[in-house]
């Protein structure tokens, strides 16, 4: 059984910049928004992402850092941490999804899964 003193939902949005994007150059350039929200009972600290980016073709990138956009954010339970950020393929379809490794504040380590995002281009018909 699950401790529900961790437990940190992750809602995200994808948008496909098509203004960035040079389909002539196999470039599909996408926006995420990320909304993360401690739902349990005790306070972390986010301090890693591990992003797995699969594309079109099967090809897939492994993106591990530390932290989000340059940030650390420590929620408190009930709270929420939001953040924008983007990605390109070189096919028009792909998908990402991941973990963020978080500190409780009583020490213990834990993870919260990121949803399969999908990043699908717009089709411009001709």
């Amino acid at each position: 059984m699950a401790d529900d003193s961790y437990q940190i939902t992750v809602e995200t949005e994808v948008a496909y910049i098509e203004e960035q994007s040079d389909l002539t150059s196999d470039v599909y350039v996408f926006a995420y928004h990320i909304v993360i929200g401690n739902t349990g009972k005790v306070g972390a600290q986010l301090i890693s992402r591990h992003w797995i980016i699969a594309d079109a073709n099967g090809q897939k990138q492994e993106v591990r850092g530390m932290g989000v956009v340059g940030e650390q954010p420590h929620l408190d339970p009930g709270q929420r941490y939001e953040y924008s950020s983007g990605t390109s393929l070189k096919t028009p379809y792909g998908s990402m999804y991941g973990r963020y490794q978080f500190l409780a504040d009583d020490g213990t380590r834990f993870e919260a899964e990121i949803p399969v995002m999908e990043l699908v281009a717009k089709r411009i018909l001709h």
